[in-house]
């Protein structure tokens, strides 16, 4: 890269002004509107014994050495602030902690494209006694803020706009299930391909069978999650968060690792992600709280992680410890870079980055 094209370069900063300008004006936004609603904006590390175990996310490892000591001990860069921000929560009801925000910077690897950065920005909150259904209204907030800020920036129309795609954040959200979409796009009963819901890798026969019987490429080897993401990137996610957006709730409880099971229904979790223009936005659960069940789900997700990867990190013990004094509470992470990106009609998640990384 030359000086000429360079992200500092006065061509590049002075195209990109307009965008960054934007996501000033969203952060203004979203914490006047956390600030009224009572949230505390807490500060967590971005070392971690445990940056979270989700099996498709690769963290950044590093060694931290103490004062004196004769060896360094593994840590990661957060892939999100979840765990620290819940043993607030943990530690904080009789000290007014009920409902915490952060706005931070996390980092995860192997991840580059007009949607992904190695390093972004993302905005988590918790709210104690609901469950997510009380997060939903949330998310329309949170939306309608960074219109609006593009709107004063840039003097934009408030729509988002990604890849030939709009959604106007003003209308209300679209709240659809998993079950219903898959039956809607692909012509899948999707939860009777689960033969035993206790079961956190379901035998991907009948849902191979039921995909590749709707034209769709299956590989050999693929899990039933393998499936599953395939089927939702080409047929489900396309129609998500056009025109207005769109809450996709009640995902198999087998993809909801910190996630509490729907009472009624072990099937499903609690679980949503937030869509607009077909972008995933934000991902929502009701906080799941049994300790030894929490240790089950780690230990399998654990176990997948070192044969995708070679490698794992530690379970975080101290989380397992605080859940017993976790309230019921529900939490959300939102890609808030993303967010700026589609309310400023970014074409590129850098666009609405100060400095990417190199």
């Amino acid at each position: 890269m030359t000086a000429t094209n360079a992200w500092w370069s006065e061509e590049n900063l002075k195209r990109r002004r307009p965008f960054l300008d934007g996501r000033r004006a969203a952060v203004k936004g979203l914490r006047a509107f956390f600030q009224a609603e009572g949230f505390i904006e807490v500060d967590t590390p971005a070392l971690q014994i445990s940056p979270g175990m989700e099996r498709h996310i690769r963290p950044f490892a590093t060694t931290l050495t103490e004062p004196f000591a004769r060896e360094g001990q593994p840590r990661y860069l957060r892939t999100s602030p979840e765990f620290a921000m819940k043993k607030i929560l943990a530690g904080g009801q009789n000290a007014s902690l009920g409902k915490i925000m952060q706005l931070c910077r996390v980092w995860r690897d192997g991840e580059r494209s007009p949607l992904h950065h190695p390093e972004f920005t993302m905005l988590e909150w918790y709210r104690s006694n609901v469950d997510y259904d009380a997060l939903i209204a949330d998310c329309e907030a949170v939306m309608r803020a960074a219109s609006r800020g593009a709107v004063r920036a840039l003097e934009m129309d408030g729509l988002f706009r990604w890849q030939g795609h709009t959604c106007d954040p003003n209308k209300p959200i679209q709240r659809v299930t998993v079950q219903d979409m898959f039956a809607r796009h692909v012509h899948i009963d999707l939860l009777a391909t689960i033969d035993d819901p206790a079961r956190p890798d379901p035998s991907p026969a009948k849902l191979k069978a039921a995909a590749q019987s709707r034209g769709l490429h299956v590989g050999a080897n693929d899990t039933w999650e393998d499936i599953f993401f395939r089927v939702m990137i080409e047929r489900i996610e396309p129609h998500l968060g056009i025109g207005a957006p769109t809450v996709l709730c009640e995902y198999p409880a087998n993809l909801a690792a910190l996630a509490r099971r729907k009472p009624g229904d072990p099937r499903v979790a609690e679980r949503f992600e937030l869509y607009a223009c077909g972008v995933e936005l934000a991902n929502a659960y009701s906080e799941l709280t049994d300790r030894a069940e929490q240790r089950t789900r780690f230990e399998h997700d654990r176990a997948l992680h070192e044969k995708l990867y070679g490698s794992a990190p530690p379970i975080d013990e101290e989380l397992l410890d605080a859940l017993a004094a976790l309230p019921p509470c529900a939490g959300i992470a939102l890609g808030f870079d993303r967010l700026v990106m589609l309310a400023t009609g970014a074409e590129d998640v850098t666009d609405v980055i100060w400095s990417p990384v190199p």
